[in-house]
């Protein structure tokens, strides 16, 4: 169902997938975008006019970083592994960022092809601190398409 007009969607209700299983936990998604060349065109014109004409261009591969707290779950570090270890045919996998309404139901879907991870950081140690410690994936990704 979509969203009663004059609504939104709020920041707080989204899902992570990858090759269909869904990925629990997530904090945070950064980094979503989708973008593409420009591609400049500098002609004259018939009168003798110059003009620059802007033009769409290829698609941009791209990065979205996933940030969550640090559990006994272990599909990050296996992921990585995959990548690290250049087992790309493991490594690359089809994901979607799912952004959900009040009512649960998707309204976006993100679909990330061909993404596998760049880096995996640990969040800081720090005696006597009391933060959570997250775990944060940077997942690069061919094309993102939106449905």
């Amino acid at each position: 169902m979509a969203l009663p007009d004059l609504d939104t969607s709020v920041g707080h209700s989204f899902g992570l997938e990858v090759d269909g299983v869904a990925i629990k936990q997530i904090n945070e998604v950064s980094g979503l975008k989708l973008e593409q060349d420009v591609i400049e065109l500098k002609q004259n014109t018939a009168d003798g006019k110059y003009i620059i004409k802007k033009l769409p261009g290829r698609p941009k591969a791209g990065e979205v970083t996933l940030t969550r707290g640090l559990t006994g779950d272990n599909s990050f570090e296996k992921w990585v592994k995959d990548a690290h270890f250049g087992k790309m045919g493991n490594a690359r996998k089809g994901g979607a960022i799912i952004v959900y309404d009040y009512e649960g139901t998707a309204i976006k879907r993100y679909k990330l092809t061909n993404a596998w991870p760049k880096s995996l950081e640990i969040g800081s140690l720090k005696a006597g601190d009391t933060s959570v410690l997250t775990e944060k994936l940077v997942v690069t990704y061919e094309m993102m398409e939106i449905e």
